[in-house]
């Protein structure tokens, strides 16, 4: 990216440099790898000058401003797998990876009842700002390791990682892991009949929410390009410690290990 300094259209502020490490964290990179683990919801960060929105800072260790544990539990698997890892350098509060251009959720003014008073009103061309120099450059960044994955020979799985509530909007969720899915079910039935038999654990498909309309990463980078592709969401209260990102990176180890072994998943195919 461009290394000169930028300001921020509409705004006296002059912003520092945004380089790759600034909205996408690349770990254990590697020419050709089985799967690609993909945290859009890593961090509560925000970029110089923009301070918290206007909203209180206690709201940036919310769920509304990333996914807790989530990044916790992808450098774990990391590790544990031997797989690269891409982590989302910048709060969703800015701007969601995980949504469209086009989706009226892409910069919210209110989340979970917190009203984001920078995101208020927003004039076309900070829309546009945000847009080019974060949610853009991140998903090249993105597609840059699939594309050299697949340059050293190989068809790599899309394995996204996010966490969710205990309870959204007072409605308790039983599930303590799901998997998101759209249209290519290969990955994703591979990890759900690992998950189902594991005893006494309560596994969602396609639970609190449906991969068909919340997963734009997976559908950009694994769908779209024929990759096998999956979503792991599990339960925030579960991973909120060390310990619970240890025993749930352990027992997903396992799972993720028996699906990505499968030669069936080196196949580009479009559903």
């Amino acid at each position: 990216m461009d290394n000169s300094s930028v300001t921020a259209p509409g705004a006296d502020r002059v912003f520092p440099p945004v380089l790759v490490g600034d909205v996408c964290e690349i770990i254990n990179r590697k020419p050709a790898s089985a799967g690609i683990l993909v945290c859009d919801h890593a961090s509560p960060a925000l970029p110089a000058g923009y301070g918290s929105l206007g909203a209180e800072a206690s709201n940036f260790h919310r769920h509304i401003a990333y996914d807790p544990g989530a990044a916790d539990l992808t450098r774990a698997l990391s590790a544990a797998l031997d797989l690269p890892a891409l982590l989302c350098g910048f709060s969703r509060l800015l701007i969601d990876p995980n949504r469209r251009a086009d989706d009226p959720t892409l910069i919210v003014p209110v989340s979970d009842g917190v009203f984001i008073p920078a995101n208020q009103d927003m004039a076309a061309d900070e829309i546009a700002f945000r847009l080019q120099t974060y949610h853009t450059a991140y998903h090249r960044a993105v597609a840059r390791e699939f594309r050299q994955a697949m340059d050293g020979g190989t068809i790599p799985c899309f394995v996204g990682v996010h966490s969710f509530t205990p309870v959204m909007h007072g409605q308790e969720r039983p599930w303590e892991i799901s998997i998101l899915w759209n249209r290519d079910p290969r990955l994703a039935t591979r990890l759900l009949a690992g998950l189902r038999r594991i005893d006494g654990l309560c596994v969602g498909d396609n639970e609190p929410y449906s991969g068909r309309v919340a997963g734009y990463s997976m559908d950009r980078h694994g769908g779209e390009g024929g990759l096998p592709n999956a979503v792991i969401e599990v339960r925030q209260d579960l991973i909120d410690t060390h310990h619970g990102v240890a025993r749930w990176a352990a027992l997903l180890e396992k799972v993720l290990r028996d699906a990505l072994a499968d030669d069936n998943l080196r196949r580009i195919e479009h559903y």
